[in-house]
């Protein structure tokens, strides 16, 4: 993983000192909250329904196990013994005192984290497949290109204080999981017919109040010009991005409204003055980075364990798991394992300091001491050896990680939501654990299959309820908390947005909502279905049928 120099290390380590000056100037009253505002989101810093909450930044989700003891021993200290994963790859701590803030921020800086960033109007965390790197798929390791943007964007001058905020994704596999088709840039790394390097760019993706699926503005960007194409980019936006109604001030409002061709012919216009200026890469510089991402000292395997396989042969227990929880591995005898934190009854993404601190154990025993952070709120360990994934297993048993459930239902993606955030309409946790509680039996959940559940607050959107197969949204409802379904959502390489079911339901009626919408999957499928081909295939007047029937 990327390795601070002195420099990097320099420029946290001044924010650090100018945010506690900051932090004591506004407590003292010398700053008032509108002055201190773009000051403390620029630190990560938010005010929410109960206390401040601090969203830490982890680059494309890459964490070391020293930093992940250093996130523990702040959950610890400076929190309620808990973190909260996001589904940007980053982490939260809902519970800080604001004076004590600078504080975390400075222990952060030991281990080279830092929240800068990770809220306002910028460039934020550049985010990208977990198992980029290890990916059966994978075509280009995307991650020395997600840190080339990292250094770019931050602390850009031009693109500090953008009309809104901005999120940028990349993908190097053949499946889509980094979801680069609902972000404001969408980064496809791929190679032309000569074996050269490039990108597909899609651009004005995104959720929220307005949910939209990126479009296509170049189909194949050379390397080099990967930085000065998203200068351009950056530059138009600044440019014709609305800043008078932050509604409408996102780049997917600019692209809709001047449409894909002229907004491509905008970009072109200006990459024209900026195509071969210092920003250009060079085959130096890319080599710089991409020595930071070498594969670890594998050991040389000619197959599968026979040990490993023998014991899922003989342990349902076992199989089910590795069944939901490994990840294909480019290197013979190794595997990708996800630790789910997606236990019944505990808020998805949730992680205890006792559970991190026994994460980074794990990482350091079985995985090169790195984990990854996922966009479904769980954690990875990536290079396991394939002899070792027994042993672990029963270790995760113990530790709350090993809910064999790593893609099916009950492996929710859930905002915070009315139990913490201060713009959420409704509670978002409760709804998932109770659908949780309603496909409890294992049995029918691998029955029913891969299917996302994705449930957010409130339309802004952080659970991506918009993309989920079945989305749910927090509603109000003169004063009380209903949820909207939506079904047909996708983040892969086809994505699209979630159609609205029809009138929202109490917070009571869920479970039985999302039984009913299972019910028409499993008795329209084919076999070879899953539950969004069944959908696209049958439409929405099947579930509709069977879930308003239900309360006429």
């Amino acid at each position: 993983m990327y390795i601070y120099d002195e420099y990097d290390q320099q420029i946290v380590e001044d924010r650090v000192k100018q945010f506690r000056d900051q932090t004591r100037r506004f407590l003292s009253g010398e700053l008032s909250e509108n002055e201190f505002l773009p000051l403390r989101l620029q630190n990560g810093l938010y005010v929410q329904r109960y206390a401040p909450m601090l969203r830490v930044a982890i680059p494309y989700g890459l964490v070391s196990a020293k930093q992940m003891r250093k996130l523990a021993f702040i959950a610890r200290q400076y929190d309620k013994g808990y973190a909260h994963f996001s589904t940007r790859q980053n982490v939260q701590f809902n519970w800080p005192e604001l004076e004590q803030v600078p504080d975390i921020l400075a222990h952060l800086a030991e281990v080279q984290m830092h929240a800068i960033q990770t809220s306002g109007n910028c460039i934020r965390n550049t985010t990208t497949d977990q198992f980029a790197g290890v990916a059966a798929d994978e075509l280009v390791d995307p991650r020395p290109w997600c840190e080339i943007i990292r250094q770019w964007s931050t602390f850009h001058p031009e693109f500090a204080f953008l009309p809104r905020k901005f999120k940028i994704a990349v993908n190097g596999a053949e499946e889509d999981r980094a979801a680069i088709g609902v972000h404001d840039i969408g980064l496809n790394v791929i190679k032309n017919e000569a074996g050269e390097i490039g990108f597909r760019v899609l651009v004005g993706g995104g959720l929220g109040r307005t949910p939209i699926v990126g479009s296509q503005i170049c189909d194949f960007l050379p390397w080099q010009h990967l930085l000065t194409y998203l200068d351009a980019i950056l530059r138009v936006y600044n440019r014709y991005g609305r800043r008078d109604n932050k509604y409408k001030a996102r780049i997917k409002i600019l692209v809709k409204a001047l449409t894909p061709a002229v907004f491509a012919e905008k970009v072109n216009a200006e990459w024209a003055h900026t195509k071969d200026s210092d920003t250009t890469l060079t085959e130096q510089e890319v080599q710089r980075v991409a020595a930071h991402f070498t594969a670890p000292d594998y050991q040389q395997f000619a197959g599968e364990d026979a040990d490993y396989l023998a014991k899922r042969e003989a342990e349902k227990g076992f199989n089910n798991w590795a069944m939901r929880n490994l990840q294909a591995h480019k290197v013979p005898g190794y595997a990708a394992v996800t630790l789910s934190l997606k236990p019944t009854a505990v808020a998805p993404g949730d992680a205890t300091d006792k559970q991190m601190d026994a994460a980074a154990d794990l990482a350091e025993r079985y995985s090169f001491g790195e984990l990854r952070v996922t966009h479904q709120q769980n954690l990875v360990l990536a290079d396991v050896r394939q002899s070792d994934l027994y042993a672990l297993w029963q270790e995760c048993k113990e530790l709350g990680f090993a809910t064999p459930n790593v893609g099916l239902l009950t492996d929710i993606i859930c905002c915070p939501g009315g139990d913490f955030c201060a713009l959420a309409n409704a509670k978002s946790i409760p709804i998932a654990e109770a659908i949780q509680r309603t496909f409890d039996d294992l049995d029918y959940l691998h029955d029913i299959g891969d299917l996302d559940l994705n449930i957010s607050g409130c339309m802004n959107a952080c659970g991506h309820h918009h993309v989920g197969h079945i989305g749910v949204l927090g509603v109000d409802k003169k004063g009380l908390e209903f949820y909207q379904v939506s079904l047909g959502g996708n983040s892969g390489r086809d994505a699209s947005i979630g159609q609205i079911l029809g009138p929202s339901f109490a917070a009571d009626e869920m479970p039985t909502v999302v039984s009913k919408v299972i019910d028409v999957y499993i008795q329209n499928r084919t076999p070879e279905e899953l539950f969004l081909d069944t959908f696209q295939r049958i439409g929405m007047a099947p579930f509709k049928e069977r879930v308003y029937a239900a309360a006429n």
